[in-house]
């Protein structure tokens, strides 16, 4: 109970923040008159009071936090956002019957915060203006956090890649304790962040969307998560340009911003030569993309090039980088191709970036040492070292590596066993463990891309939020909180 003391202080400062998000949606609730606004005013009082008590409870027993502190810290914030954030869908203050019941609308926000994306409403077009930016709002602040989670936190871990990626960025990610320069480096990464989300609204704008819709769909390409103000996404868009300014901002959004704050530093492009994941990524993700489209062309699937390649790059695109877009069914597609898609949207991102997945730089490890592997058995005696960007990799790190993969399949297999017991079909119930924990968001079966998870039932609605959250937290940020030791002195 103590240590939950310890973090009570922090944990109310944040609760507090987070009240303040919520008059961006009550802005657009007066703005466009849609009858929401009491709840949202509603929500932002509860949220500050519940901000406030805790900062008061806390305050006497306020201390630097330590590493079991800030674990517990996030641990307990991506807990009760969700639960905070259902406020204004439950709510009775409001026009209109639109309303989810718990389990749907922590969902739905958990799906956000987690920048996974998958919803569980069936028609968002003609929601209120201001639950859709709530929404939107939901993916972009997560995806900022996702950026202070991959600074501050998942390095303390040790669970392995991120100790590459401290080495690529300046600063407060090489450190091994948290320490005041890491909220600088933060300061950094969110300037990037909010900037590059800008220049994504007016491309947005510029292509063809409204305002509103820009905002939301910039929020939502930035955080790498799938919300639409359209039922169908950008299927009922149909509006190329506009594709491509997502493509663009996808491909952005899953570099490590660390390559992008270290490229603007030193306004130079040789950051991402220098980074051991950036070309890798877009390697995967260009040539799936281009194999894909000619697939699409030759197979008779699009009887046009053009038709071809905008359908295939901007799907593929989508998945690899687990943003969720989709503009045509691609569930109807020679099933290999969706397969693959989802295949690599499950390591394709970069860590540092706001995709989910197991991250690139773990594979380019994996594969480094699978190839050392096959040199020992030509050279037994031989030693081969194993290096990145001719940066040599301890093998701690390597089998930390090894062991997050295999507690990640277990835990992937074990998501989808439970999907099956709640009555899914195979098809269903693996795609979507698999969306699930890897935060993509849309999958195959029932849950596919023009479908939603809101045909669920409740059991499974809750084991794909459990999947989000742990896979969006790499497992162990969770996982560890439930370990005998951590609560020892």
């Amino acid at each position: 109970m103590k240590r939950f003391l310890y973090i009570a202080h922090a944990l109310g400062l944040v609760t507090i923040f987070w009240s303040a998000i919520l008059f961006l949606p009550y802005a657009f609730s007066l703005y466009y008159q849609d009858g929401w606004d009491k709840n949202f005013l509603y929500a932002i009082g509860i949220t500050a009071s519940v901000g406030l008590f805790l900062f008061l409870v806390g305050f006497p027993f306020k201390r630097e936090l330590r590493l079991k502190d800030g674990l517990l810290l996030v641990f307990s914030v991506w807990l009760l956002f969700p639960a905070i954030g259902t406020l204004p869908f439950m709510l009775p203050y409001h026009p209109g019957e639109f309303t989810l019941d718990f389990t749907r609308a922590y969902y739905e926000v958990m799906s956000g915060l987690t920048t996974t994306g998958s919803t569980v409403i069936a028609d968002v077009t003609d929601l209120p203006k201001s639950i859709n930016a709530w929404r939107h709002s939901l993916i972009w602040v997560g995806g900022m956090g996702i950026l202070v989670l991959a600074v501050a936190i998942l390095p303390l871990l040790g669970v392995g890649g991120h100790q590459v990626m401290r080495g690529e960025a300046a600063g407060p990610m090489k450190e091994e304790k948290l320490t005041p320069r890491i909220a600088g480096t933060a300061k950094a990464l969110y300037a990037i962040y909010i900037g590059s989300t800008l220049l994504c609204v007016l491309c947005y704008r510029w292509a063809g969307l409204s305002w509103f819709d820009a905002w939301c769909h910039a929020g939502s390409t930035m955080g790498l998560g799938g919300f639409s103000t359209y039922t169908n996404g950008y299927a009922d868009i149909n509006k190329p340009a506009v594709e491509w300014v997502a493509c663009i901002f996808m491909l952005f959004a899953g570099i490590n911003f660390a390559t992008h704050f270290t490229a603007f530093r030193t306004r130079s492009l040789k950051a991402y030569k220098y980074c051991p994941e950036a070309l890798p990524f877009l390697t995967v993700v260009l040539s799936s993309a281009f194999l894909i489209s000619v697939y699409l062309f030759l197979s008779g699937y699009y009887t046009s090039v053009n038709n071809a390649f905008r359908y295939g790059f901007f799907n593929t695109i989508s998945l690899a980088t687990t943003t969720g877009f989709a503009n045509a069914d691609y569930s109807l597609w020679p099933i290999a191709l969706p397969i693959w898609m989802l295949v690599i949207g499950n390591f394709s991102s970069s860590a540092g970036s706001t995709g989910g997945g197991v991250k690139m730089i773990r594979m380019v490890i994996l594969f480094k040492q699978i190839g050392i592997e096959l040199k020992k058995l030509i050279h037994p005696h031989g030693v081969f070292p194993l290096k990145v960007k001719r940066r040599l990799i301890n093998r701690s790190v390597i089998s930390a590596i090894l062991l997050f993969l295999i507690v990640y399949a277990g835990t992937f297999m074990f998501c989808a066993a439970l999907l099956l017991i709640s009555g899914l079909d195979y098809d269903t119930a693996v795609s979507a463990a698999l969306a699930s924990i890897s935060n993509i968001g849309p999958a195959l079966g029932e849950v596919g891309p023009m479908s939603n998870y809101g045909v669920l039932n409740d059991f499974a609605i809750w084991v794909c939020t459990f999947a989000m959250l742990i896979g969006r937290l790499e497992l162990f940020t969770v996982m560890i909180i439930f370990a005998p030791e951590f609560w020892r002195k």
